[in-house]
């Protein structure tokens, strides 16, 4: 069976795409399938490459068990669009950026992860960057959300 490469992609990688990365981990480890499914995160500039994800993002992905503190930033290269399945913008504008370097044999592979959780009612995961910690734990929620009917699909499709 093929592994199904996840990659998360927000602008500096050090906030929702690794955050988001870590939930599906765990989503993807409580399923047993960490052998079929690979996972990575990106950013789409290169503001933070090679650092630890945001502190408040890890405290607060800590504090639901999951822990971030091995994750690198790192930034979207050309081969991510051939070596990844999903390719799961957080936001419209990184979703924009993503399309405007993106093959077009890769296009169909990018796209928001909120679609995972349309009964949300939301297509963006908000920065929580310059916010305050409610932020960190509506990110946490949106994405663990989004991630559980991402995983859904790729049983569903790959599996």
């Amino acid at each position: 069976m093929k592994k199904v490469n996840v990659l998360f992609i927000c602008m500096g990688n050090i906030c929702r795409s690794p955050t988001a990365q870590g939930a599906f981990e765990r989503l993807v480890d409580e399923a047993g399938l960490r052998a079929t499914i690979g996972i990575d995160s990106a950013g789409t500039h290169d503001y933070h490459v090679g650092k630890p994800p945001d502190h408040r993002a890890q405290e607060t992905a800590l504090r639901r068990g999951v822990d971030l503190s091995g994750q690198r930033a790192r930034q979207v290269e050309n081969l991510d669009f051939e070596r990844f399945d999903y390719i799961l913008a957080m936001d419209h504008q990184n979703h924009a950026a993503l399309l405007r370097d993106c093959p077009a044999d890769h296009r169909h592979k990018v796209r928001l992860f909120l679609e995972f959780a349309a009964e949300l009612g939301e297509d963006e995961v908000p920065d929580p960057y310059y916010g305050g910690q409610h932020g960190f734990d509506h990110v946490f929620d949106l994405v663990e959300a989004a991630g559980r009917g991402l995983l859904e699909e790729i049983r569903r499709r790959h599996l």
